[in-house]
């Protein structure tokens, strides 16, 4: 399997003066969409799932709009008032914009309850990608789709993130996931996934081939630890087991993301390091060692550029801020000290804005239930609530692994974006125009 290599040549940002409405001219939207009016929001917001609830979309890091902007790819949770069992199907439900309809067109045993089936888009309305489960073997794996026509093919791997080609999944051990945090990964019964032994060689990156279907594994954990640039101290993490979980490709599809968690035998604190690395698994970095890292912080991303990265910290092991360093951790230091980070961020495009959500158990929540969908002006060090939405769910599980958070995710056109929040104590999905702040 040839994987990309790295370019320093292409680029990724869409000017904000090429954007238009991604599901067509201005105003597309159809009207059989309810409109939110809650708490006056500055942007138009619509529900985009107006049925019976239980819908999800997938993370803050892809977009559930495919890549013409015409349809939202989500999932639909099978139940909301208990913990899920292994085996029950989602449904994975697409949703047409222009025609203010959704359709089942898959059903997945496949998924946890904060990323959903991780259903995500290729390069057109012709390429979805979700995970199922074989149930006779715990077994996960993931589907390519053609939506349109039904047509789908099994892949040997797991779906985390599709490359920007198309042409590769990145993934963790899906069945290893939520040994670290429940949620994430697939449901499977207990006793069905062995826990790891320190940095083992048969877990880490696994990179599957979306037109052959084969999966590899790229780069182990054992790899990783003992060979990232500046070296991990292997004395440090004697006393525990390493694990991965999320994976992320940059826009050009040439650089990993890779969020490696290490879990002490004592049941004591969980450790974090951020790692990057070349497509190929060459050139691994340290970027945000658990050093800074175990200060406080979370929730790292690529900017839109392929090149950097930002996350939630506490740099100086008070404040949360945003964040921001180069792919190898070089320039860490704060987007602004004028306003505090929370949630999931994004950089739009243009380098001034942040879009980010923000925890019920964060400051920053109105302590009713609903929270702020922040936009964030680093040129002016301002903030405004975009919309205030409901995001406590009835249930939200012993351990919070029934949560709701939003993640609010851009369209490929950066003008528009997803998020979740709870409506009548079920799931719903909400889609925002934010082309006025972006004139502004």
């Amino acid at each position: 399997m040839r994987h990309p290599r790295n370019s320093n040549t292409a680029t990724c940002t869409v000017p904000v003066a090429t954007i238009t409405n991604p599901a067509g001219s201005p105003g597309m939207i159809s009207n059989r969409f309810p409109e939110y009016s809650e708490h006056d929001p500055l942007v138009p917001v619509w529900c985009a799932t107006p049925g019976d609830g239980g819908y999800i979309h997938r993370f803050f890091d892809t977009s559930p709009f495919s890549p013409s902007g015409r349809y939202l790819a989500l999932t639909r949770l099978p139940y909301e008032d208990r913990v899920p069992s292994p085996g029950d199907p989602a449904e994975v439900i697409l949703v047409d914009l222009q025609e203010g309809s959704e359709r089942v067109i898959a059903q997945s045993c496949g998924w946890d309850t904060q990323l959903g089936t991780q259903a995500q888009w290729g390069t057109d309305d012709t390429q979805l990608f979700f995970n199922d489960l074989d149930t006779d073997t715990w077994r996960p794996h993931g589907v390519k789709m053609n939506p349109q026509s039904g047509d789908r093919k099994d892949l040997d791997g797991t779906v985390y993130m599709v490359s920007p080609d198309g042409r590769f999944v990145a993934s963790p051990s899906f069945l290893k996931m939520g040994l670290t945090q429940l949620g994430y990964g697939v449901i499977t019964p207990p006793g069905q996934v062995p826990p790891n032994r320190w940095a083992p060689e048969d877990d880490g990156i696994f990179v599957t081939c979306t037109d052959t279907g084969k999966t590899e594994l790229l780069v182990s954990l054992r790899t990783i630890v003992e060979s990232a640039i500046p070296a991990i101290d292997p004395d440090a993490y004697r006393e525990g087991d390493f694990y991965g979980f999320h994976v992320k490709w940059n826009c050009r599809g040439d650089r990993l993301m890779f969020v490696l968690r290490w879990v002490p035998h004592s049941g004591g604190k969980m450790k974090h390091d951020l790692i990057t690395m070349n497509a190929d698994g060459t050139d691994i970095r340290l970027a945000i060692p658990e050093a800074i890292w175990g200060k406080g912080g979370h929730h790292p991303n690529w900017t839109p550029d392929g090149d950097g990265i930002t996350i939630n910290l506490k740099l100086d092991g008070q404040t949360l801020r945003l964040a921001s360093s180069n792919w190898d951790g070089d320039g860490l230091s704060p987007m602004t000290e004028a306003v505090v980070g929370s949630g999931h961020p994004t950089l739009h495009p243009n380098g001034r804005h942040i879009v980010t959500d923000v925890y019920l158990h964060e400051p920053l929540a109105f302590g009713d239930g609903t929270t702020p969908i922040r936009w964030i002006d680093l040129e002016t060090g301002t903030e405004e609530t975009l919309v205030r939405i409901n995001n406590d769910p009835p249930f939200p599980g012993p351990k919070k692994e029934r949560r709701i958070d939003p993640h609010p995710a851009w369209d490929r056109s950066f003008r528009w974006i997803a998020f979740n929040g709870c409506e009548a104590g079920t799931r719903k999905v909400y889609i925002a125009d934010l082309q006025s702040k972006l004139q502004d």
